[in-house]
């Protein structure tokens, strides 16, 4: 098994610490809030508001289950456009409070089945960018599975992205590249050599900012190591004029 085609399997394991234990587990007092407001509450987004080191954070991640019926639940991580609007909701939600904004983030793209499409799926992923690029309030998301396509990006469009080690990154799943470039899908492994979507390669390409080390699921080593480095950053970007935060959340996407 080579280095890519390993870690693109434990990016998807199903024992992968969750969004929502990573909020539960970061956080203090977490508190779950639903739905959009427009047409009912997507399981595969989680969100809500508790307090890091005494500061009041919204959370917002992409949830997948652990088991067959948890996945039923989540859509398998996959998003509808409710979801999106719940996401959007909670951000909008964090300005107005003037509350930084952590994402986690695990999905392999937003769902794209005909409902879906109906109730306005990409209009709702290009809402969130708009938005998101504008918001007055630091944003830091993590990657800590996989980051598929623009399901992915409708909540990574922050001043800082980080991934967890064993991590994947990618404009879409290597069955979709392998599709497309080869009309063979069964070539996924070949395809993930070439999209250069670890964390190791998107650091390199300075797509993220920065890798978490892994040692193992449900590592306290990890959970902490990510509070640290969470509250650490968002002292930083807390010191900036909300011009200099904009500013420089646009350059950081402008680059590429």
């Amino acid at each position: 098994m080579t280095d890519v085609s390993r870690i693109l399997k434990e990016a998807r394991d199903q024992g992968r610490t969750t969004a929502l234990e990573y909020a539960e587990l970061i956080l203090d007092k977490f508190m779950e809030l639903h739905g959009d407001r427009h047409f009912g509450d997507d399981g595969a987004v989680i969100g809500g508001v508790g307090y890091l080191a005494g500061q009041p954070v919204t959370v917002i991640g992409i949830q997948k289950g652990k088991n067959l019926q948890d996945n039923l639940l989540r859509n398998f991580g996959q998003p509808h456009p409710e979801g999106y609007r719940k996401a959007l909701r909670l951000m909008k939600q964090a300005e107005k409070f003037n509350r930084p904004i952590i994402t986690f983030i695990n999905t392999a793209g937003a769902y794209p089945g005909i409902g879906a499409e109906e109730r306005g799926q990409g209009q709702a992923i290009a809402q969130n960018l708009f938005e998101m690029s504008d918001l007055k309030v630091p944003i830091i998301a993590i990657i800590i599975g996989e980051g598929g396509s623009g399901g992915a990006l409708a909540l990574a469009l922050a001043d800082q992205v980080w991934m967890l080690e064993n991590a994947i990154y990618s404009v879409l799943s290597p069955e979709g590249f392998a599709s497309i470039l080869w009309k063979d899908g069964s070539r996924a492994t070949q395809a993930a050599e070439l999209m250069k979507m670890t964390s190791k390669e998107l650091k390199e390409l300075t797509v993220i900012d920065r890798i978490i080390p892994e040692r193992g699921y449900f590592s306290s080593e990890i959970i902490q190591a990510i509070k640290d480095q969470l509250i650490e950053e968002l002292a930083k970007l807390s010191q900036l004029s909300i011009s200099e935060l904009i500013e420089q959340r646009y350059q950081r996407f402008r680059k590429f």
